[in-house]
């Protein structure tokens, strides 16, 4: 079956974004730029809500932008072709290789999981991923922890009163001062 996954970069005090809606202090080096090329290779299709679509539509049409490097042209090659599933209630279109949602989260999530494919059922954006855990849909979490502290703003874990046990399965130390943690959540005893 295939697994759920939900990655983002997030602050040491645990959020995806500061209070400000500001996510500048999470420009990756090549190195952990290197790590998520790695990562969305493993993905089959990308589930996202609106605000995060948005940010991505940049790469849609990126590999025409005559100042990036070798990686992030890399990374466009990558993300244009990988299947997106929108879920918004203000859009009525998307564009490249995405689709609105149709139903909801977890009816997307059985079907995906049901039909022919390979690689990860990737979720991106906290409030898309809150619901997610909520139906215990997340099978694996994983943080590239950045050495600020932003006090606030959009929490990297949803935030509800469900206890969630899980088993350290990776970690990276880069060479700068960032951490890549990858936890697979436990599930029945």
């Amino acid at each position: 079956m295939r697994r759920v996954t939900y990655s983002m970069n997030v602050s040491l005090d645990g959020y995806i974004a500061g209070p400000d809606g500001r996510f500048d202090w999470t420009a990756p080096d090549e190195e952990v730029f290197r790590s998520w090329i790695d990562e969305i290779r493993e993905v089959g299709v990308h589930l996202l809500g609106r605000r995060l679509y948005e940010t991505m539509l940049y790469w849609e049409t990126a590999d025409q932008d005559p100042s990036l490097d070798d990686s992030m042209l890399e990374w466009a090659a990558l993300w244009k072709p990988l299947p997106k599933v929108v879920f918004s209630t203000t859009l009525s279109a998307v564009r490249g290789n995405a689709r609105l949602a149709s139903g909801g989260l977890a009816e997307e999530i059985e079907r995906l999981r049901a039909e022919p494919g390979e690689g990860d059922i990737a979720i991106g954006g906290a409030t898309l991923a809150a619901e997610a855990a909520a139906s215990d849909l997340i099978d694996e979490y994983r943080a590239r922890i950045h050495p600020v502290l932003v006090g606030g703003g959009i929490p990297f874990f949803p935030r509800h009163e469900r206890r969630v046990d899980l088993e350290l399965v990776e970690t990276r130390t880069f060479s700068s001062p960032v951490v890549h943690l990858r936890y697979r959540v436990v599930r029945g005893a």
